[in-house]
């Protein structure tokens, strides 16, 4: 089966924003998929009673975390080989696939298994497997859907959350030699895919999973899902390797119960996923089962620049989803706009830090500015404040100042002295004035082609406050 093999997209967000608005499909799947999240996180918040006192102890436990962040991960390494595995370090996009391909390789792996890693979709994982000769083989249900379509996830918990019921269904009957089976419920599409990938689970030569977090005390990875894919991916070949990133780690089994307490209930709206796996080492004499080897591959890729930086706060994200469900951008265009592997307001940050890429300057201004992100992020990281910065951040680093910046500068000088703003302001009143006549708005206006494009622009009062206020007093002097 060929891997995901994607067009080049274009590389302005404006751009892929009109066509996300034009696509009807993906407009009728956001729809029936926003409000879902939403409601069922709000109802998991309203069974208990102390919410914000859970979601300040995850705070507390990301950010003890990266304080000592050297600490922990040196410590997990040691325990991870006290029980029989080993940590592979990789700094760059680059390494971790070299890593993981060698390890596939000694192995003489054919296939591999994968569970859910946003980490592996980071680095282009699939691509690099299937270039050296070993087929790699979706597991979960909305990552296997994309594969059979040759495209990215469009959400960190729902890759698959842009498909329509129709076109999954055409893609089993397009790819599944389905004979007298139905497709015609929920059901029976789940039932399909459960019927292909298990023969994968026991095929597979390696497995190649993700970790929601990592537990330093005893050098344990742990996966959160609700597929138990994750579980078969992890148990039932020779080897399982993890792919994950440096500040997946907690200090504490404790500290870890605290991020699951937020963890689900942000992410799904569950009090706790239906499968939450923990795994340490590889099989030992006692075990029954397991697997032979035990490898965890630990990404970098630019976070350790952000610790003691303005946007450390940015690692805190426990990928839950949340920001993007609540976001009334991504809620709009959906996740491939943000051409990333993490889209919504996490993605609008991150992607920048993490890339630098003169497009991911777009990303930080798809945002309304509502609020509702940081309001619902249960480690309460400051998404809009971390966009502003990065927006400041792109304003000092252009080389060429645009009209807009040329505007905001003429402006904070002009504001500066009030009584010259005043009379300048008056008379482009006056102007506006004469230009609209009796009409209560504008259809197009210069500079503004982005607005009237959509909508009439509203027609400004013919005089300032300022104006009528002292007209207004003058007219009350005797």
């Amino acid at each position: 089966m060929s891997q995901v093999q994607m067009h080049e997209p274009q590389p302005d967000f404006i751009i892929r924003s009109r066509a996300s608005l034009e696509d009807e499909h993906l407009q009728e799947a956001l729809e029936k998929a926003g409000s879902g999240f939403v409601h069922k996180r709000q109802a998991a918040i309203d069974r208990i009673g102390n919410f914000e006192q859970l979601r300040d102890q995850a705070q507390r436990v990301r950010a003890r975390a990266l304080k000592n962040l050297d600490l922990y991960l040196l410590h997990f390494e040691k325990k991870v080989t006290e029980a029989g595995g080993q940590v592979h370090w990789a700094e760059t996009p680059e390494q971790m696939r070299e890593l993981v391909i060698g390890l596939c390789q000694k192995q003489n792996a054919k296939t591999a298994t994968k569970g859910k890693s946003m980490v592996g979709e980071e680095v282009d994982l699939n691509e690099a497997l299937e270039a050296a000769g070993v087929a790699p083989q979706e597991t979960d249900l909305g990552e296997y859907v994309l594969q059979l379509a040759h495209e990215r996830p469009s959400h960190i918990v729902a890759p698959a959350l842009h498909k329509t019921k129709a076109q999954v269904q055409r893609l089993f009957r397009d790819n599944h030699a389905l004979g007298e089976r139905a497709l015609d419920e929920v059901a029976d599409i789940v039932n399909e895919a459960r019927a292909v990938i298990r023969d994968r689970f026991l095929q597979a030569d390696v497995g190649i999973t993700g970790a929601n977090m990592l537990i330093a005390e005893t050098g344990t990875a742990a996966i959160v899902t609700n597929e138990g894919n994750g579980d078969l991916t992890a148990t039932l070949p020779r080897t399982h390797i993890v792919t994950t990133s440096i500040d997946k780690i907690v200090p504490t089994w404790e500290d870890a119960s605290a991020i699951l307490r937020v963890l689900g209930r942000s992410a799904t709206g569950q009090d706790i996923t239906t499968y939450t796996s923990f795994f340490t080492g590889a099989r030992s004499d006692q075990d029954k089962d397991g697997p032979e080897q035990f490898h965890i591959v630990l990404l970098d890729n630019r976070r350790s620049e952000l610790l003691g930086s303005e946007y450390e706060k940015m690692l805190h994200c426990i990928r839950c989803g949340a920001c993007m469900n609540h976001c009334p951008v991504y809620q709009s265009v959906g996740g491939h706009t943000y051409n990333s592997v993490y889209p919504g307001p996490m993605g609008a940050v991150l992607t920048p830090l993490l890339r630098h890429e003169e497009q991911d300057n777009q990303l930080p201004n798809a945002s309304t500015f509502c609020g509702r992100c940081e309001s619902v992020c249960p480690v309460r990281i400051p998404l809009p404040g971390l966009m502003r910065k990065l927006r400041d951040r792109e304003q000092r680093e252009r080389k060429h100042a645009g009209m807009a910046q040329w505007a905001v500068k003429l402006f904070c000088k002009l504001s500066r002295h009030p009584a010259v703003y005043r009379r300048l302001n008056d008379f482009n009143l006056r102007l506006v004035a004469i230009a609209r006549g009796r009409k209560p708005r504008f259809q197009s206006l210069p500079f503004l082609s982005g607005w009237t494009r959509h909508r009439d622009f509203p027609a400004p009062e013919k005089s300032s406050f300022q104006s009528q206020w002292q007209q207004r007093q003058k007219e009350k002097q005797p």
